[in-house]
């Protein structure tokens, strides 16, 4: 899902090299889908490999139902989301039907077909979330965690007949990649090629970064080790400070920073303040302590979850909100799913240090 993303057409490049016997690419954008069909198309075709191309939405239940019946999905990669967090701020119950109630069609979806594995691309936003976006993203991992504990039917109701689903469910979770759709790298370049200013929320905001390929073959390294409902979490390295990357790609651009020392400089930096819901720093752990796997950049989290009957009703709760438009009761229902997740009205000056991992 999502195979037009970032993520998702970087997994669909990767994929190609381990010889699948089909690759399904599920997407709601018609040019994302359009795209990346174009360019996996002929490398696929060289390799053998038929591609299949599939316009829906991941909260469609006959659509995604459809397609798995259909194609005899295997391995699912659900790597469909709305990420931006400044915009799902602002379409709150989409980023909600989109990121939790999609998770849990294509996770229902995925156990009614009998998927050998179900992969979910997750996001350090998801700690300690002071977002729609983040919280909502910890909602997707605890459905997977649930359903993966759970001996009952998770699609039908909280009380069906025991069963056993045969889908071996994990999450993987990491920062910001590179270069990705509306990344800082783009909006950098864009503003240095304009002359400035190059904007930066806040002088000590950090964030872990990553390349698109490393993250993608991590992912796909992960899922291998999968036992059922597990948590990974990619070693992104040491947090960078974004005024700083805003410094190097000035000097990578041939120019100066332009500032009260430098007031020949070329390009202005501006803070323009922390946007709603936005963070100082991001982790990658609730707890503590993370577990080696066997690749030494590859972790397994523990972490807390809802049983899935206590999930069950929230998560029905929540489908009934979004159903009827109502975004005081969806944001209320996150606090009560998210332990600690409290909806930022504005934006604090100044936040504790992160703990080190």
């Amino acid at each position: 899902t999502g195979a037009g993303g970032s993520i998702g057409s970087e997994l669909c490049r990767q994929l190609v090299n381990r010889k699948p016997a089909r690759i399904v690419l599920f997407e709601q954008s018609e040019y994302a889908l359009y795209a990346i069909d174009r360019d996996l198309r002929p490398r696929a075709e060289k390799a053998g490999i038929p591609v299949t191309t599939r316009l829906g939405s991941v909260a469609d239940r006959a659509r995604v139902t459809q397609v798995m019946a259909e194609e005899g999905v295997e391995i699912v990669l659900h790597a469909a989301a709305y990420k931006h967090v400044p915009l799902v701020e602002e379409n709150e119950l989409e980023g909600a039907r989109n990121n939790v109630l999609g998770t849990r069609v294509v996770a229902e979806a995925a156990a009614e077909a009998g998927v050998e594995r179900f992969i979910l691309i997750s996001t350090d936003k998801a700690v300690r979330p002071t977002n729609i976006m983040g919280a909502s993203k910890r909602v997707a991992e605890m459905i997977l965690q649930a359903i993966a504990a759970s001996s009952h039917a998770p699609f039908d109701a909280a009380t069906a007949p025991p069963w056993r689903c045969p889908t071996r469910f994990s999450m993987v979770r990491f920062g910001n990649v590179l270069g990705s759709s509306g990344s800082v790298i783009p909006l950098f370049r864009r503003q240095i090629a304009a002359g400035g200013p190059v904007t930066v929320t806040h002088p000590d905001v950090t964030r872990y970064f990553m390349t698109i390929p490393e993250a993608a073959q991590l992912v796909l390294q992960a899922g291998t080790m999968a036992e059922g409902g597990d948590l990974f979490l990619l070693d992104m390295g040491e947090p960078i400070r974004i005024v700083d990357l805003a410094h190097r790609m000035v000097a990578l651009a041939g120019l100066t920073i332009r500032d009260e020392q430098h007031p020949g400089g070329d390009i202005a930096i501006a803070f323009t303040g922390l946007r709603p819901g936005e963070k100082l720093y991001e982790e990658l752990l609730i707890g503590d302590h993370p577990m080696p796997t066997a690749h030494p950049r590859i972790l397994r989290a523990r972490e807390e979850y809802r049983s899935w009957p206590d999930l069950y009703v929230l998560l029905q709760s929540l489908h009934d909100a979004a159903c009827n438009d109502d975004e005081t009761a969806m944001k209320h229902l996150l606090t009560q799913l998210v332990p600690g997740y409290q909806p930022k009205t504005s934006t604090s000056p100044c936040q504790s240090s992160p703990p080190h991992l």
